[in-house]
C-alpha cells in the first residue's frame, strides 16, 4: 500500500463497492420504504443467480491479491522475513497492510459461506464481522509503524475519520435494521474511503501534486513527504483539510441527486413526503404538490379515505 498503485487500486475497490452499496441501498428504499432492511452486501441480479456473489468474490480476490502484493510481490526478496525469520522494521507496514486485507477476506468468506450453505445466524452477525474488519483497519492505521507526520500524517488522520464513520454506521445497523440513514451513511463512507485513497496516491506519490514547499524523501526504506519549513507544513495540512471538505461536499451533492433520480425511477406511484417548516406534510405525486395534515396523509396511504380537499365537495340535496 506504500506506493502510488498501492493506494489507487485499493481505492478503486472501495469506490466501486461504495457506489454499488449506495445504488442498491437507495433502490431498495425507493421500492419498499416501509419494508426496508439493511444488508451488509448486495447480490448482483444479472442473468438470474449467475453473478449473485460478484461483490463477495471481488472482495475475496482483491484482499488475497493485496496480501500477496504486500508479503511476496512488493519485497525485493519476494518474502518479508529476515534471515533469522524475524520481521525487519522496513516490512512491518507490509504486515500491517496485509492484516487489514486479511480481515476483509475473512468477512467476505464468512458472508459467502453463510449464504451459500444457508447457515442460520442471528441478525447482525455478518454486520459484526464487517465492523470488525473496519475496526482493524482503523486500529492499524492509527497505530501505524510508519512515521506519518506532517502533511502525510494529516491525510492519514482524515482517512481514519472516514473509517470511523464506516465502523459506527455498520454497528448501528445491528440494533436498527430498518434504518435507511445508517445504511446510506455506511455506503457513503465506503465510497469516501475509496475517493480519499486514490487522492492520497496522487498527492503523496506524484511529485507534480505534492504541495508547494514539500518533497519526497527516502527514510528507513520508505519514501515519505517532508516539508521544508513550518509554514509549508501548515499550508500542506490546510490544503488537505480543504480537499477533504470539497470531496465531502461533492459526495453529498452526488448522493442527493442520485437519491432524487432513483426515487423518481423506482418509487413508482408512491408518494414522496416530507414535513414542512409549518408542520404540514408536503405530498408530491404525479407532478402535483399539495398540503395535507398527517391524518389525511395516513388515510390516503391505506386507501380508507381519499385525501382530496373535502371543502370542495358540494352538499347533496336529497328530496323525500
Amino acid at each position: 500500500m506504500g506506493t502510488f498503485i498501492g493506494h489507487v487500486l485499493p481505492g478503486a475497490g472501495f469506490m466501486l463497492i461504495g457506489l454499488w452499496h449506495l445504488f442498491n441501498t437507495i433502490k431498495n428504499y425507493a421500492q419498499s420504504p416501509w419494508d426496508f432492511q439493511t444488508t451488509p452486501w448486495f447480490p448482483a441480479k444479472f442473468r438470474g443467480n449467475l453473478f449473485k456473489y460478484t461483490e463477495l468474490l471481488a472482495i475475496l480476490a482483491g484482499s488475497f491479491l493485496s496480501i500477496c502484493a504486500e508479503l511476496f510481490i512488493g519485497p525485493q526478496k519476494h518474502q518479508p522475513l529476515a534471515e533469522d525469520w524475524s520481521i525487519p522494521p522496513e516490512h512491518l507496514n507490509n504486515f500491517e497492510h496485509s492484516s487489514i486485507s486479511l480481515f476483509f477476506l475473512i468477512y467476505a468468506a464468512v458472508a459467502l459461506y453463510v449464504d451459500v450453505r444457508r447457515v442460520h445466524v442471528p441478525h447482525g452477525f455478518v454486520h459484526v464481522i464487517a465492523a470488525l474488519a473496519f475496526s482493524q483497519e482503523l486500529l492499524l492505521f492509527h497505530l501505524h509503524s510508519a512515521d506519518h507526520m506532517g502533511a502525510e500524517g494529516q491525510y492519514h488522520w482524515l482517512l481514519q475519520l472516514v473509517v470511523l464513520v464506516s465502523l459506527f454506521s455498520t454497528i448501528l445497523e445491528v440494533p436498527f435494521p430498518n434504518s435507511f440513514i445508517a445504511a446510506m451513511v455506511r455506503s457513503m463512507s465506503i465510497l469516501m474511503q475509496g475517493i480519499w485513497f486514490i487522492h492520497m496516491g496522487f498527492m503523496l506519490w506524484i511529485p507534480a501534486f505534492i504541495p508547494k514547499g514539500c518533497e519526497m524523501h527516502p527514510e528507513h526504506g520508505h519514501v515519505v513527504v517532508r516539508c521544508g519549513d513550518q509554514g509549508a507544513n501548515m499550508r500542506a495540512k490546510a490544503l488537505a483539510n480543504l480537499q477533504f471538505n470539497w470531496y465531502m461536499a461533492a459526495l453529498v451533492i452526488f448522493t442527493t441527486i442520485l437519491y432524487v433520480k432513483m426515487v423518481r425511477r423506482y418509487g413508482g406511484e408512491k408518494l414522496i413526503s416530507y414535513t414542512a417548516v409549518d408542520g404540514d406534510d408536503i405530498e408530491m405525486g404525479n407532478g402535483a404538490v399539495k398540503n395535507s395534515s398527517p391524518a389525511q396523509h395516513r388515510r390516503s396511504l391505506d386507501g380508507s379515505q381519499s385525501s382530496m380537499d373535502t371543502d370542495s365537495m358540494q352538499p347533496l340535496n336529497l328530496e323525500r
